[in-house]
């Protein structure tokens, strides 16, 4: 119902405000003018009584039309604040004033009977209308008078398409909201009801409830203009919904889970139906403490940057101290060198001066020594000869002697024999040496060929052992990539799956402090599949190892792999402290316009994943180059990209600035994407691997049988070479012993004498000179020792002098040690110092920044809150619990028009659930309560009509009375109909007859008297009536009108505008009455202009 006062609602609760006409008996249409004037001065007398009128809020100050329906332009019209007539005949544009007003206060287009959608209200040829309505917002019920002041402009826009936009102005002009819900809740705050017939009430709608016949359509005119329709309906949703809710639980009793489920979501929902202005006035507050709470980390962020500023600048001066401190030392040292430097210069400048003394000694004596050594060769060979000589003569003299005994004993057959026996030796020797030759030459063939073989042989065997091993491998491997179709951590072991889920269950227990991570290549993925082999060879090992965060959990890890893996095949774990960021390797990683790094190739969602492979492998520094030949020509061009250690190719190729090395395997095991393709490949390489393995095998058996073969000869011809050999020897043996027998000849005596006397002649010679020669052997001995003494004393002193310049050495060679150790200490601290200094400015430029943002934040914080606000949350939870508010906000606004259904729902859930878990037993009582409740309710509701049909009643008789009628208002609510008798003059009840039976005039007349008694028990700041004297006379048109303004006169506080095609020149003269006349219509032009009286 209406939220206004009632106080001052109908002139018959006010008779102060009104003067009644003392006359009635202007019943007949024939009245003259002279009485017409008469009646026409006492109304002008009672309106001139009345004083300034200051009316409530949300009446309608002016409205402007542009090309509206078929107007280019209507207005602006200023409306008074009581009584307005709108007049012009038909055409000029009062029906699209009030079509205007209803549009542009949010009723539809069907509201209005002139159309079906908006864009039929433009006018043609044009592209959009525009329709602005002023309203005032005055009174202790002004809507945000603060943001809109004393007036709400509201401007509207239709365009050609049909779109509705609104534009809600304050009394400046300045636009406050562009949205819909703002324009509801005005309408709300000034309880305007475009809808309700009695607030506007058009020609159409008059026509349908009030000029019907149906007593069925009065009343529904009855129950819509007092909401009473509504609230049925709503009564009659309630009970329906009930009914639904009864069936639903009655089906679902069983399906508690269902219903708890359902309940908590509606429990949800209902927790979210908190007060919006709570909501927003909270959020307000969120926000002025986030402001602060920005402040207050500013100044937690500034302050250990200001205590690390003066730490540092007061360890300033202990740099600035250790620096001086090794310069210092530095100086002491370089002077110490020097002295020591010249120490040594001083010792070689003495040995120096000794070397050539030393170089003659050394000479001279070696002159002696070779002159003693030539000497003492001549001795020796003296001594040798002469002892040759001496030998020579025995032998000569037994050989003599010999020869004497056996002249007379040899004969010429033996000499013959002997002859032909060497001959045959001789013979016998060649061939036998012919034969040793060839066996010689098939000896070293048959080795030649053992040793080919053997050769060949441990080829085979070797690369038969590596084909063994990686048939092994690929075997394995086919079996981890067969058993990674379901599960692609079998790719890294068979026992990865098992090693893992020990991880997991030792971390549910505790054991580690923070869960290793592994195995790495698991951990990530590739950005270009075809990049898996170059990367899978850079990271090696890396592929399959753990990380852990520290000791303990590495101890931990080692006893898990101890029981899962076997021995010799645990993946290596590394120890690194965990962060929960990705280290920043901006500086030290390689950029490369064309080609990414190994860390860009990858996708690593885990930063201590990320973190492992930089600290261990240095994959931001490692580029990836599909094509072997543009790495090298990258890498080992004149300008190689900077921080670029190394390069892989596609094929794994590893590339240095200097040198290249190729990859050991052919394609990627761990990182591939396309498992059976894998699969499909290892297959097909251990068919060949097998193949080649039995080709193998048949080449080693065929090479063991010619080993042995050429072993088997090689013996054998052996054996025969021996034994050729022995018989050659043997052959030898006997030719010498015949070369051996002379025969003696008498002939041969003499000479041998002769060489007898010879030989000791030359032995007297050779020991003479023997003894001379040690003679002089002796002296050449004493000179050479008198002068190697010289040289080794000479020598000794050098050496003396030499081991003082080892020590000097020594000593130099510790103080360039220090001098370099000073050095590098000062370099050290001239680098800590220039760093500090440096980490000084750095931190200096981070306080003025930090300054700078907290000074922004605070004025930031100032303009939130002038006020600071002690905060003891973090900025963080105030921006989620701000966001979730926001979120909770939003949806209140969505779900704010389904309240009482939300709340019906959750209390329905809840009660449903309560229920279930208490086997129904409350279900019921909640049925009744709410049986019991809608009873009232209703009650209510039909007491309240029954109220509101007899204060209609009341009214409709007074009003009727004004003129002398008599009538009666039947409600019968059961069959809904609302039967209306009217008696014309005085008579009496029985005579009352339907008003169907009534002329024009005074059906009208009773249609205005019904109206003006809905107007009674109703509330709105405006009321509007379209043409509602159209189908009167003039004496009940003037009646109606005297009750009408009568009506008005009473309620100061209400604006009413009514539009007629009538000339209402015989209105009185008043300060609350205002006239508005529209020029006729002109079909030849588009604008209609309106002339304003104010009477």
């Amino acid at each position: 119902m209406a939220k206004r006062r009632t106080s001052s609602s109908t002139a018959g609760e006010n008779p102060n405000k009104r003067i009644r006409s003392s006359s009635t008996d202007g019943e007949e249409e024939g009245t003259n003018a002279t009485e017409r004037h008469r009646e026409g001065s006492a109304l002008s007398k009672r309106f001139q009584c009345t004083g300034e009128v200051v009316s409530d809020a949300g009446i309608v100050e002016s409205i402007t039309l542009k090309n509206f329906m078929c107007h280019s332009l209507l207005g602006p019209f200023a409306f008074g604040s009581n009584v307005n007539f709108v007049v012009g005949n038909n055409g000029s544009g009062k029906s699209a004033i009030l079509t205007a007003l209803i549009v542009a206060l949010g009723g539809n287009a069907q509201t209005t009977n002139r159309g079906s959608s908006l864009k039929g209200f433009v006018k043609e040829g044009e592209s959009s209308a525009d329709v602005s309505i002023t309203l005032r917002n005055k009174g202790r019920d002004a809507y945000k008078p603060e943001v809109y002041g004393p007036s709400i402009m509201i401007d509207l826009r239709i365009t050609r398409e049909g779109l509705r936009t609104y534009k809600l102005r304050s009394t400046s002009g300045q636009v406050v909201s562009t949205k819909k819900e703002e324009l509801i809740s005005i309408l709300d705050n000034f309880n305007i009801q475009v809808n309700n017939p009695v607030s506007i009430l058009t020609q159409e709608m008059s026509k349908y409830f009030l000029h019907s016949k149906g007593e069925g359509d009065k009343y529904k005119f009855f129950m819509k203009a007092t909401q009473l329709e509504q609230m049925k309906e709503d009564f009659f949703h309630i009970k329906t919904t009930k009914s639904i809710t009864e069936d639903k639980v009655e089906q679902n009793s069983e399906c508690l889970k269902d219903l708890k489920r359902k309940y908590l979501e509606k429990e949800e929902r209902y927790k979210s139906l908190a007060s919006v202005d709570e909501m927003h006035t909270k959020l307000e507050e969120l926000q002025k403490q986030m402001a602060w709470a920005l402040v207050s980390e500013k100044e937690k962020e500034l302050e250990p940057v200001r205590v690390k500023l003066q730490s540092d600048k007061r360890s300033t001066e202990k740099y600035d101290e250790k620096v001086d401190e090794w310069k210092n030392k530095v100086e002491e040292a370089e002077k110490y060198n020097k002295q020591i430097q010249k120490q040594l210069e001083e010792i070689t400048v003495q040995v120096q001066e000794l070397q050539p003394k030393s170089a003659e000694l050394k000479i001279e004596a070696q002159k002696c020594n070779k002159l003693f050594k030539s000497c003492e060769l001549t001795v020796h060979r003296c001594r040798t000869n002469l002892r040759d000589l001496e030998k020579d003569k025995v032998q000569l003299s037994s050989r003599i002697k010999d020869l004497k005994l056996s002249i007379s004993q040899t004969t010429g057959a033996e000499s013959q024999a002997r002859a032909e026996r060497v001959e045959q030796i001789q013979t016998e020797l060649e061939n036998l040496k012919h034969q040793i030759s060839t066996l010689c030459q098939q000896t070293d063939q048959y080795q030649h060929a053992c040793s080919r073989a053997r050769e060949e042989q441990g080829r085979i065997k070797k690369e038969y052992l590596e084909l063994q091993r990686l048939i092994e491998t690929n075997t394995r491997t086919l079996r981890t990539m067969e058993s990674s179709r379901s599960n692609r951590l079998r790719r890294f072991g068979e026992h990865m799956p098992t090693l893992l889920n020990a991880i997991q269950e030792a971390h549910k227990r505790g054991q580690f402090k923070h869960k290793p991570r592994g195995p790495l290549g698991y951990l990530i993925s590739l950005k270009d599949p075809r990049l898996a082999l170059a990367v899978e060879v850079c990271l090696k090992n890396l592929i399959r190892a753990f990380t852990c965060d520290n000791y303990n959990d590495e101890k931990v890890l080692k006893d898990l792999m101890t029981k899962v893996f076997p021995a010799g095949h645990r993946p290596t774990i590394i120890t690194s402290h965990f962060f929960t960021q990705v280290h920043d390797t901006r500086r030290r990683a390689v950029n490369h316009p064309e080609y990414p790094s190994v860390l860009q190739a990858l996708e690593i969602e885990d930063p201590v994943v990320a973190n492992c492979l930089i600290d261990q492998r240095g994959i931001e520094s490692i580029l990836l180059i599909k094509n072997r030949t543009e790495a090298r020509g990258v890498m080992q061009g004149k300008n190689p990209p900077a921080n670029c250690t190394q390069a892989f190719s596609e094929d794994g190729d590893q590339i240095f600035n200097n040198r290249n090395f190729t990859a050991d395997q052919s394609r990627a095991n761990f990182l591939s994407g396309d498992v059976e393709e894998e699969i499909r490949h290892l297959q097909r390489e251990l068919e060949n691997q097998k193949a080649q393995e039995a080709r193998f095998q048949q080449q080693m058996r065929k090479l063991e049988e010619d080993v042995k073969q050429n072993q088997g000869l090689l013996r054998r011809a052996h054996t025969e070479q021996k034994n050729i050999k022995d018989k050659a020897t043997k052959l030898e043996l006997e030719l010498t012993d015949l070369k051996n027998v002379e025969e003696p000849q008498s002939e041969d005596l003499k000479p041998l004498e002769e060489d007898l006397q010879e030989i000791a002649a030359k032995i007297s010679s050779k020991r003479t000179e023997y003894e001379d020669a040690k003679t002089q052997m002796a002296a050449l001995k004493a000179d050479y020792d008198k002068a190697e003494q010289e040289y080794k004393q000479h020598k000794d002193c050098i050496n003396t002098i030499a081991e003082e310049a080892d020590s000097v050495k020594d000593e130099l060679s510790k103080t360039d040690q220090e001098m370099l150790k000073c050095k590098h200490h000062k370099k050290h601290y001239d680098e800590k110092r220039s760093a500090h200094l440096n980490n000084i400015q750095t931190l200096e430029g981070q306080l003025k920044s930090k300054e700078n943002d907290l000074k922004v934040s605070v004025a930031k914080a100032t303009e939130i809150c002038p006020e600071r606000v002690e905060v003891h949350r973090s900025a963080k939870s105030l921006d989620s619990e701000i966001s979730r508010l926001k979120v909770k906000i939003a949806t209140q606004k969505e779900q704010q028009g389904d309240r009482e259904e939300v709340v019906r729902q959750y209390r329905e859930a809840l009660e449903s659930y309560k229920n279930m878990s208490q086997q129904m037993k409350n279900l019921n009582s909640f049925i009744k309560s709410l049986d019991s409740v809608m009873s009232h309710r209703l009650q209510v509701y039909t007491d309240l009509r029954k109220f509101l049909s007899a204060r209609c009643k009341y009214y409709f008789d007074s009003m009727l009375a004004q003129r002398g009628y008599s009538g009666r208002m039947t409600f019968d609510h059961k069959n809904e109909t609302l039967t209306i008798s009217v008696q014309p003059g005085q008579g009496n009840k029985a005579d009352l007859s339907d008003m169907r039976s009534l002329s024009g005039g005074e059906r009208s007349f009773s249609t205005v008297c019904f109206v003006l008694s809905l107007w009674a028990i109703t509330e709105a700041p405006f009321r509007c009536l379209d043409e509602f004297d159209v189908y009167m006379d003039m004496i009940n048109r003037r009646i109606s009108m005297d009750m009408m303004l009568k009506v008005a006169d009473g309620q100061r506080y209400r604006q009413f505008i009514f539009l007629t095609p009538q000339n209402m020149s015989s209105l009185p003269v008043s300060n609350i009455l205002r006239i508005l006349r529209l020029k006729d219509p002109d079909r030849g032009q588009n604008n209609s202009q309106s002339q304003t009286m104010d009477q």
